[in-house]
């Protein structure tokens, strides 16, 4: 018997605003900037396409402008908050309990913390103490896919299993109020916080099944997109490509 995906779900966080509250918000981020410049920005979030974006942080939080570490702990408040209720709500789909999981493997970028969150969730949902624990960070984008790739690997070898793959992320924690750069500016009006859950496991009924797990390593590529860590906090990096800037 091969691995299915069980189920899956999501955790939004409690602020949403619309396109046209966003817009608003960034008219005030940037009111200082000379015209040409504000005006370029403006576009860029009305041609997001973002109908509708959450987030752990206030908009005010925001414009007001909290320091790296008050933006981390926020980071870890919500990454476990938001991660308990998508594993349950996901444990609730499936028709499982916390014990049933051999496996829990967790990913993120936007925010650091050790122990890592996958222990807080194991201690809130009294989950087996042999479960097998696997943090994958600093791989952005590409971590979520990654996930399923080692979860289904895993279970590969023991379809008899479970396991557990969440997803958190916050990237308005790493929003940096003073940085108006271009970098910046793109990945605020494209990202929005969430946290999305997936469980593997045996099942007999028609289900999802994922058939490949191939990875593949673009050479000399590393300036395409990451983070400057500086004493403000996360910088985000971005190919000139992708901003726009000459």
């Amino acid at each position: 018997m091969i691995s299915k995906i069980l189920s899956t779900a999501t955790a939004l966080p409690r602020y949403s605003f619309s396109q046209e509250d966003s817009l608003a918000y960034v008219e005030k981020w940037v009111q200082n900037l000379p015209d040409r410049e504000r005006r370029k920005i403006l576009k860029i979030f009305q041609f997001a396409q973002v109908d509708k974006r959450y987030t752990v942080r206030d908009m005010d939080q925001m414009l007001r402008g909290e320091s790296f570490q008050e933006r981390n702990n926020l980071y870890i408040e919500e990454a476990i908050r938001l991660g308990e209720i998508a594993l349950k709500k996901a444990l609730d789909k499936a028709g499982l309990k916390p014990e049933d999981l051999d496996y829990i493997i967790t990913t993120s970028c936007t925010g650091f913390m050790i122990p890592s969150v996958d222990a807080y969730l194991i201690n809130k949902l009294r989950m087996r103490q042999d479960i097998i624990r696997l943090p994958v960070t600093e791989m952005g984008c590409a971590a979520g896919t990654s996930a399923l790739i080692y979860a289904h690997d895993l279970l590969k070898a023991q379809p008899h299993k479970r396991a557990a793959i969440l997803a958190i992320e916050f990237p308005s924690c790493t929003l940096v109020r003073e940085d108006l750069t271009m970098t910046n500016i793109v990945s605020t009006a494209i990202f929005g916080d969430g946290v999305a859950c997936t469980i593997l496991g045996p099942s007999e009924e028609l289900k999802p099944a994922i058939v490949g797990t191939e990875m593949f390593h673009f050479y000399d590529a590393i300036d395409m997109m990451g983070y400057d860590v500086r004493n403000t906090g996360y910088h985000m990096v971005l190919d000139k490509k992708c901003t726009g800037e000459n």
